[in-house]
């Protein structure tokens, strides 16, 4: 069981001073090859191979970088905690949760373009409760509670190892909050996100479709102080 999500030893060299210098030259080219209709994963091999960028640097730069038109469209899209009192709100859960873990455990997350916070931890449909779970998800439901919301569906995806015990644990934890709660466990959580209101979630592809997001992440790491790059 990994007790310190998405620590990875050498981020350390991977995202030195002298790394982010190169990592955001490598971003300002990658950033106009995508404004100019090239594929993102494309763009990164090849402005990758020629900084010499390792796997673990490349997907940084792809999970923080955005088109001028993905920046506006989401930046439109984006509401304020402050303004969603009384309302339900939508949880892309793995997303959300596993980003809460890894603020909790200072490991690497990323300050990325569109304002949002994502991590690193690529764990590729294993997760594993760890004795940061409870605290992250209580730190979620805390800021849920403090801003006020009516109700709170979270949505959890079945291909993931373990969902059915993190649905366990959102409900257990769930009992002691004023709002109501239900938690899914099922697949497509991406595409039931789709056109919702209110979606707490980092994922490009879920902003990008939404019809608007909280950016809870980031009010996260102003509570915790805890520290995001930026590599673009």
């Amino acid at each position: 069981m990994q007790a310190k999500r998405g620590f990875v030893p050498k981020d350390e060299r991977y995202f030195s001073p002298t790394a982010l210098g190169t990592l955001r030259m490598a971003s300002q080219h990658i950033t106009y090859l995508i404004d100019n209709g090239y594929d993102l994963k494309q763009a990164s091999t090849f402005v990758g191979d020629h900084f010499q960028l390792s796997e673990r640097q490349r997907v940084a730069i792809m999970r923080s970088v955005a088109t001028s038109e993905q920046l506006a469209g989401r930046r439109a899209k984006e509401i304020p905690i402050e303004r969603i009192g009384g309302s339900e709100v939508w949880i892309d859960g793995f997303n959300t949760i596993i980003t809460i873990e890894v603020m909790l455990a200072e490991s690497t997350l990323l300050s990325c373009m569109d304002g949002a916070v994502r991590d690193l931890a690529s764990l590729r449909g294993t997760y594993r409760l760890i004795p940061a779970s409870t605290d992250a998800v209580r730190l979620l439901f805390d800021l849920l509670r403090d801003a006020g919301i009516q109700a709170a569906t979270v949505l959890l995806d079945q291909p993931v190892s373990n969902s059915g015990r993190l649905k366990g644990l959102l409900d257990d934890l769930g009992r002691a909050y004023p709002f109501a709660l239900d938690t899914r466990v099922q697949g497509g959580v991406d595409r039931s996100l789709f056109g919702k209101e209110h979606v707490i979630s980092s994922d490009s592809v879920v902003l990008d479709h939404c019809a608007s997001w909280v950016n809870l992440a980031r009010r996260c790491l102003e509570l915790t102080g805890r520290q995001a790059i930026r590599v673009w």
